[in-house]
């Protein structure tokens, strides 16, 4: 501007005329579509994160995000199991609908258990609405069929792991994956234009090495890896601390082995040494917790390097678990049960500038829930498929008001062998009680715990005509109908 003198109602309006573009094009950053970032573990349970401070186990990084972020400490996987749980993110639909109903492997096959090709998944959506969508880890969704793909986890009597052509892909342009591996210290891995016999292994841990993709995938050198300029959602699937346990690096393993073994087995639920299942336990703790230390430095690393390329201000990342694990609680081997350390998960949301960070211990999350409210913050939610189960709790996550859940359905213990939808468990949890009718060897009982007396669910307290029994079984009965499930409860 010269120097000449102006009256001021005439500098006024020539500031707005300076101010105007300013204000145009932060207006337009803030519209900018929002990249989403999805890390998800296997087999991570709720309770060993360390700032929820009930296990002995080191989480620094994530201890740290937290702190910035929106926790939903009561998250349950309604399907404890890695393929049901991870369809139902995809799809945002119950079980008995999306069709994967049971672990995805060679058993389960001829029942048609898998992701369907016809499926609307949300990166179906995103692919749709212009975004750049990256796969990396595990998928575990498709059926393996024969000739087996020659991995070690195909040669026995059931068959897991297989390639995922692209036409099965839902909208993902970069893939970089594996249906389901567990030698996590020498990982396998389809690249995206790999054929099926094209599959390669790497001699690296698997979370450092998809931590190793996940920055070049950020980084994008030269515009190869996805579309410059548009943007993008990535998918960073780790396996630990999925069993085998043992082959963590020795570095964080070195963490725990000196930890006095009373230390990490105080929990009441833990069954006694000299049993199979509480020497299981002792035998595996430190490995799952070195694991969870390993994986938490690789996400640290990841958020890292979403700072250092300058995309967290417009990207919202989603922290969570499939899954989680008693690791022998309980007389449970693992996962697919009733019990809080199978059912609970991390799930940690963080949008910088629009979710308030906070810890909720009262929000009752389900998986389904999550496709159709990441599509509503993401400014879709007129593009969410109307046969989705899930519900939009955009606002909630946003600023921790309105409507929120008042249970959460589970199910889980459907064979894969012989699939018969009228076994396994059904329940409801809410924030005070579990209520589950349970099968097992032909038989049925119903099991309730209170959740706030009996936190390690000790003692079953079920007995019939209780009003909370009455009133939950009502509210099963609802949910099994609404589901169209023909399991069958005891009166």
């Amino acid at each position: 501007m010269s120097n000449k003198k102006y009256p001021p109602y005439i500098l006024f309006f020539l500031s707005l005329l300076v101010a105007f573009p300013a204000m145009a094009q932060k207006g337009t950053k803030a519209k900018t579509s929002p990249n989403l970032l999805i890390i998800m573990a296997d087999q991570w349970r709720g309770q060993a994160l360390g700032f929820e401070g009930r296990e002995p186990v080191m989480t620094p990084y994530l201890d740290q995000y937290a702190k910035e972020s929106l926790v939903l400490s009561q998250m349950v996987s309604n399907y404890p199991v890695c393929s049901p749980a991870r369809a139902m993110l995809m799809t945002g639909q119950y079980p008995l609908k999306n069709h994967v109903y049971s672990n995805v492997n060679s058993s389960s096959a001829p029942f048609g258990i898998e992701l369907q090709k016809d499926a609307v998944c949300w990166s179906d959506v995103l692919k749709q609405n212009g975004y750049s969508n990256g796969y990396i880890g595990k998928w575990h969704l498709d059926s393996p069929y024969p000739p087996y793909i020659p991995t070690s986890n195909n040669t026995g009597k059931v068959a897991w792991n297989e390639w995922t052509a692209p036409e099965r892909r839902h909208g993902f342009d970069y893939w970089y994956a594996y249906g389901t591996y567990d030698e996590h210290n020498k990982p396998m891995y389809w690249d995206t234009g790999d054929k099926r016999d094209d599959f390669k292994y790497v001699n690296q841990w698997g979370p450092e090495h998809e931590a190793d993709k996940a920055l070049a995938y950020f980084r994008n050198e030269s515009g190869k890896i996805r579309k410059n300029g548009a943007p993008f959602s990535l998918v960073v699937s780790m396996n630990p601390p999925h069993s085998n346990y043992r082959t963590v690096p020795e570095k964080y393993y070195n963490l725990y082995k000196d930890v006095p073994l009373t230390d990490l087995v105080k929990d009441p639920n833990i069954p006694a040494a000299g049993t199979a299942f509480g020497d299981q336990y002792r035998k595996d703790v430190r490995y799952y917790y070195a694991n969870i230390t390993g994986v938490d430095e690789q996400i640290g690393r990841i958020l890292q390097g979403l700072k250092d390329e300058h995309l967290e201000e417009n990207t919202i990342v989603v922290i969570m678990a499939d899954h989680g694990n008693c690791l022998g609680k309980h007389d449970e081997e693992s996962k697919n049960n009733i019990f809080e350390e199978s059912l609970r998960i991390p799930f940690i949301v963080n949008w910088k500038g629009h979710i308030q960070p906070r810890k909720d211990d009262t929000f009752l999350g389900s998986v389904p829930d999550i496709y159709p409210t990441l599509l509503d913050l993401m400014g879709l939610k007129n593009k969410t498929p109307k046969d989705v189960d899930g519900k939009s709790y955009a606002q909630y996550y946003l600023n921790g008001k309105g409507e929120k859940p008042a249970e959460q359905y589970i199910l889980g213990a459907i064979g894969s062998s012989n699939v018969n939808i009228n076994t396994g468990f059904r329940g409801i949890r809410t924030k005070d009680y579990k209520l589950a009718f349970v099968k097992k060897k032909g038989k049925g009982v119903y099991e309730l715990y209170d959740l706030k007396v009996d936190p390690f669910e000790l003692n079953n307290i079920y007995q019939p005509g209780l009003p909370v029994v009455t009133k939950l079984q009502s509210v099963l009965l609802q949910w099994l109908e609404k589901t169209k499930d023909a399991f069958v409860i005891g009166k």
